[in-house]
């Protein structure tokens, strides 16, 4: 019986449980999910408890995925050139060694064509924590030419830039204050990494203006990380002018399957995870 959980705060939007559940009944497995709600206050504690509680791994999501680095014993290539981490294998010694499978999630989300676009392209990241690290690691392995992270925290920003600048310094990236954001004409992908329109936290919100979003060109792609709700205000403005979205649940999906692989050892239904979060979004 395998034991599973997701960290954060706030997870009431979270349907990790419910993808996970599917993956498991997709490969006749049984296995529980948890949705462990922890402040930072708790942070210790809830490792603590999962370390020695009969856990298998865990995820981690905001604002936790690169503060959780500071607790493992070790951590694969990906989660140490993004410097963060989202999904973790409790060892059989009880230590804890992380992987970043949003990398692989955001880059698997993206059509083929679509991918070949981007590259010798300029991108934009909206945001500057771990998921916004894991995307330009994903954008940097697509060749982008350049990219620009726009943040209000530009100190973080900085950070991420510096973590990323050394494994990938054939492409250009600069940090700029989000206020200063006016227009999105010379990028061929915007991807918003903040939780700016997510249930719960600022849904009905867009991370940026629709005059702003007007300026991109219909051939460009606006790509949110936001799953929940499935058409997020970001989303809609976009369709509204034409330009070409893509939804944060299938990089949820492909992030959320390659952890259970590593977890378990087994590929799970991709496609019946889906349906299942698709399902749970619709009642």
């Amino acid at each position: 019986m395998y034991k599973f959980a997701l960290i954060g705060y706030p997870l009431s939007h979270s349907m990790s449980k419910v993808i996970h559940e599917a993956a498991f009944k997709s490969l006749g497995l049984e296995g529980s999910y948890e949705l462990l709600e922890t402040t930072g206050e708790e942070l210790v504690d809830t490792l603590k408890n999962i370390r020695y509680g009969g856990y298998n791994g865990f995820n981690v999501t905001i604002p936790y995925k690169v503060p959780v680095t500071l607790f493992l014993s070790g951590s694969d290539k990906t989660a140490n050139i993004a410097g963060s981490v989202n999904t973790v294998k409790v060892m059989e010694d009880s230590s804890l060694y992380g992987y970043n499978t949003d990398v692989y999630g955001f880059v698997e989300a993206i059509e083929d064509n679509a991918k070949k676009e981007i590259a010798d392209n300029n991108a934009a990241i909206l945001g500057s924590g771990g998921a916004a690290r894991a995307v330009g690691v994903g954008i940097s392995l697509l060749k982008a030419k350049k990219i620009d992270f726009y943040a209000r925290n530009i100190l973080n920003a900085s950070e991420t830039i510096d973590i990323l600048r050394k494994t990938f310094p054939d492409v250009q990236m600069d940090c700029i204050q989000i206020d200063n954001l006016k227009d999105l004409s010379e990028y061929k992908i915007v991807v918003n990494t903040t939780p700016i329109g997510m249930k719960n936290k600022a849904m009905g919100l867009s991370p940026i203006d629709e005059n702003i979003i007007k300026t991109m060109s219909c051939e460009s792609i606006i790509y949110d990380i936001v799953y929940n709700p499935l058409n997020t205000e970001l989303i809609k403005l976009a369709k509204k002018y034409n330009i070409r979205t893509i939804r944060g649940l299938d990089m949820l999906i492909h992030q959320g399957a390659k952890a259970f692989e590593i977890w378990t050892g087994k590929k799970p239904d991709i496609l019946k995870m889906k349906i299942a979060a698709l399902e749970e979004m619709a009642e």
